[in-house]
């Protein structure tokens, strides 16, 4: 199958549909595509090149996978369910690392994941990542700093999660949760 589909909203909402996603995760996937919306848009407007249609759809479906999972293997496994829709593979890629700060190669196979990269590496892939990370219960922008806390509270190294927010940083010139709402 050729996998060169870059879903727009209505074709994302009926991929949700058709996979069975819950209210609940399409409201939360609508919020985190427009946090990923306004974050690629400062930095298009900075000059700073940016797949924008891959990161809106990417943001759109990141959490497709609760679909089938609701593990740290929904990242992955959504982005294989979109890859047999026929969705491009830049987006596929971000949601397939939009999981955490991202999981190492170590860390996959722990989990028992397929070989691959897992870690957001892109702008496009930080930018969907973090968005998801700001965006609480109920669709509403909540600090960064939750989750670093969440992290640390189970124990987690949240040093890729504040690389994460510093790369955004340096890229915006300003802290990436300005402006967000």
């Amino acid at each position: 199958m050729t996998c060169n589909l870059i879903p727009d909203r209505a074709q994302a909402l009926q991929i949700h549909e058709d996979l069975g996603s819950s209210k609940e995760v399409i409201e939360h996937c609508e919020a985190v595509a427009r946090a990923a919306k306004e974050i690629a848009e400062k930095l298009q407007a900075k000059g700073v090149n940016i797949d924008f249609k891959s990161v809106y759809a990417a943001a759109l479906l990141h959490d497709i996978g609760r679909s089938r999972t609701q593990t740290v293997a929904h990242g992955y496994v959504g982005a294989e369910l979109l890859r047999e829709k026929g969705v491009d593979e830049s987006v596929a890629r971000i949601i397939s690392r939009h999981v955490g700060a991202g999981i190492s190669k170590e860390e996959a196979r722990k989990f028992d994941f397929p070989e691959g990269d897992y870690i957001p590496r892109t702008l496009e892939d930080k930018i969907v990542c973090f968005s998801d990370k700001v965006v609480g219960p109920h669709g509403r922008v909540v600090p960064f700093q939750l989750e670093i806390d969440k992290f640390q509270r189970k124990g987690l190294d949240a040093k890729r999660l504040e690389g994460l927010k510093t790369s955004l940083k340096e890229a915006l010139g300003e802290d990436p949760e300005i402006g967000l709402d």
